[in-house]
């Protein structure tokens, strides 16, 4: 009772009572603006669905189209980053788990990627556009991948870094007293053994790049037409989006609708099977 009554301990409680209200409103505010901007999409996105959207190309202002060469270019850019960032990741990420404790080129690497993850993606897009878009002569499919890679291997490499250091050292010691070496070890044990927190950094980065606009402005641009083409200006979802929704042309902005419906499902469902089918257990 003496407690109750302590000026001090009612000071702190009603800061702490402060505090806790603040919070709640603050995720309040935060999940109403989540779930304002949520419910226009759906509302606005399910409209647009129809089946002429996956079957036709983007369309010229006043005719009937739909999205068809953006997704295919869509899934051959981040599928190609994806097959190009995961085995540099995962194999940065392990030489950085074991070598790099006390390196000071392990410690630059962690430094540049800690700074690549920070990094704003439209960056990412110029560089790329400087190193490769004068010299190709043109916007390509490869130059889109090289930037959505350079965006996607710094999630990997922290990841798989991050989740390698979570093996206990007892797994590790038994296996170098059964006389395994070192790669061995640290491919068919330790990787073995955090392999869906690996593989759960895999799904967040595809899910990053799947819906960035920025580095693909100055690299594959866009298509007018149905390509597969990696060597041409190719069309994807984010770009069209772009276009489509900032054009005074209404059935134009009802086809960015439905594409940005599309993506954001996609990133949804990636999300869902990186935190379900792909959890990370806590090594034995």
């Amino acid at each position: 009772m003496e407690g109750v009554m302590n000026p001090v301990y009612r000071r702190r409680l009603l800061g702490h009572r402060i505090g806790i209200a603040l919070s709640v409103l603050a995720m309040v505010v935060g999940l109403g603006f989540l779930a304002w901007i949520l419910f226009t999409l759906l509302v606005h996105g399910f409209g647009a669905l129809s089946h002429t959207l996956f079957s036709l190309d983007t369309p010229a202002p006043g005719s009937e189209g739909g999205i068809r060469n953006a997704i295919v270019g869509s899934l051959l850019m981040v599928g190609l980053s994806a097959l190009v960032s995961t085995p540099v990741g995962i194999l940065a990420g392990i030489y950085l788990a074991e070598f790099g404790q006390n390196n000071k080129f392990a410690a630059v690497t962690r430094f540049v990627t800690d700074i690549m993850l920070s990094a704003p993606s439209i960056v990412v897009g110029l560089f790329v556009y400087a190193l490769l878009v004068p010299r190709m002569g043109h916007f390509s499919g490869y130059a889109g991948t090289l930037a959505l890679s350079l965006i996607a291997i710094p999630v990997v490499v922290r990841t798989t870094d991050n989740m390698l250091h979570l093996v206990p050292n007892s797994l590790l010691e038994a296996a170098f007293a059964l006389g395994a070496p070192r790669w061995k070890v640290a491919t068919t044990v330790r990787l073995r053994a955090v392999k869906a927190g690996v593989v759960t950094g895999v799904l967040l980065a595809v899910a990053r790049i799947s819906g960035e606009t920025a580095p693909l402005l100055f690299t594959a641009l866009n298509n007018q037409f149905f390509t597969a083409d990696m060597n041409q200006p190719m069309a994807n979802l984010p770009v069209v989006i772009y276009r489509f929704a900032m054009s005074p042309y209404e059935d134009w902005q009802s086809i960015a609708w439905g594409a940005a419906l599309l993506v954001t499902f996609s990133v949804l469902l990636l999300n869902i099977l990186s935190r379900t089918l792909f959890r990370q257990k806590n090594p034995q």
